[in-house]
């Protein structure tokens, strides 16, 4: 009597138990049938994206030269420092070579010698000629070398004219002068010092001069974004040592083709910089904005899904969850740029997640 009674105890604590799990899968069913109910949806629409791309740039001189001596020689004056601003084509320092003296003067005599012999020889071969107009007085050999005579004297003077012409342009490198306006950034030498071309006497050379007035901001645009700037765009950039002042810019040039280590374009664009309140070698951070080329769906960010399985939205159709896998683009201020098979009016669910399975009815 004793199990008897034990086994209907335990039967009755089973059917107990049962219950209770029943109720407890019927209560979580319920709450996912309300859940799923109370999800929010929205038509799909397309619209132009329109975002900015931020990038860390460059400003650089619109110009850059550094200056060495053509002439090896000495320096006798020098005529700016460091942050003298300069017009195209003033002097900056004078250099004397002795030597180069000596040898414009060598070849200024050659020249006046090889001058006068051509004029002899020329003054000979004309005499020759009017002579030869008399049958017999001269034979048209005679006449044949004085004429290569007056022509070989004539070669050769032209020859020391080059020459001196060569020597007296090199002394014109003996005045260094600025090829443009700007400002002296370096300055490398003093009165005294021997100066030489690159390697030969200037390991460093004697000015740097760069144009400051304008300035270029150079910026390298990931591959991905390429296709957003065009010749012509206005951008906003800001430098740490005026981080109140916001600065415009406008894209001029583009490299046309990828760099292969970073795979970024270079793009550049011109900054006025009249008052000099920017400096070449700032670093800029670089406010780009990028406008759609043609209209793409734009939703909210909640409603893409981004799973272990994939992308995806949720469209609702016949009052079913449709797991729709997309191609995301790109996203600013809460909306999100997507790709894929869809269609205008779609209804769309606003906070998706992977609860609400493919296929899972939806009221």
């Amino acid at each position: 009597m004793v199990n008897k009674s034990f086994s209907v105890l335990q039967s009755v604590v089973i059917a107990v138990l049962l219950m209770g799990c029943g109720a407890s899968g019927e209560q979580k069913t319920e709450e996912n049938k309300k859940q799923v109910a109370s999800v929010e949806t929205f038509v799909l629409q397309k619209d132009r994206f329109n975002t900015a791309l931020n990038l860390p740039g460059e400003l650089i001189s619109y110009q850059q030269v550094d200056l060495y001596a053509r002439e090896t020689s000495f320096v006798k004056k020098v005529l700016v420092d460091v942050g003298t601003e300069v017009r195209e084509g003033q002097m900056l320092a004078s250099l004397e070579a002795p030597e180069l003296t000596s040898r414009l003067a060598g070849a200024e005599s050659r020249w006046k010698s090889q001058e006068a012999l051509y004029t002899a020889s020329k003054s000979n071969y004309e005499r020759l000629l009017e002579t030869s107009k008399t049958p017999g007085t001269i034979s048209q050999n005679d006449l044949d070398q004085a004429l290569a005579r007056m022509n070989s004297d004539h070669a050769q003077l032209e020859s020391a004219k080059a020459l001196h012409r060569e020597i007296s342009d090199a002394r014109n490198y003996l005045e260094i002068r600025a090829p443009f306006g700007g400002v002296i950034s370096s300055r490398n030498v003093n009165p005294g010092a021997y100066v030489g071309p690159s390697g030969k006497g200037s390991e460093f050379p004697l000015f740097t001069l760069q144009e400051q007035k304008r300035l270029r901001l150079v910026v390298s645009v990931p591959e991905a974004f390429t296709s957003f700037f065009k010749e012509g765009d206005e951008v906003d950039f800001k430098v740490k040592a005026r981080s109140e002042e916001i600065f415009k810019a406008s894209i001029k040039r583009h490299a046309g083709a990828l760099d292969t280590r970073l795979r970024s374009e270079r793009v550049e664009m011109d900054v006025v910089n009249a008052d000099k309140k920017l400096l070449p070698g700032m670093i800029a951070e670089v406010n780009i904005p990028m406008k759609g080329n043609d209209s793409t769906f734009v939703v909210p960010k909640t409603a893409v899904v981004n799973s272990a399985e994939g992308v995806f939205v949720i469209r609702v159709a016949n009052h079913k969850a449709d797991w729709v896998y997309v191609r995301p683009g790109r996203s600013s201020d809460g909306n999100a740029e997507i790709f894929g098979p869809l269609a205008v009016g779609d209804k769309l669910v606003k906070m998706a997640n992977e609860e609400i399975r493919n296929g899972s009815e939806i009221h």
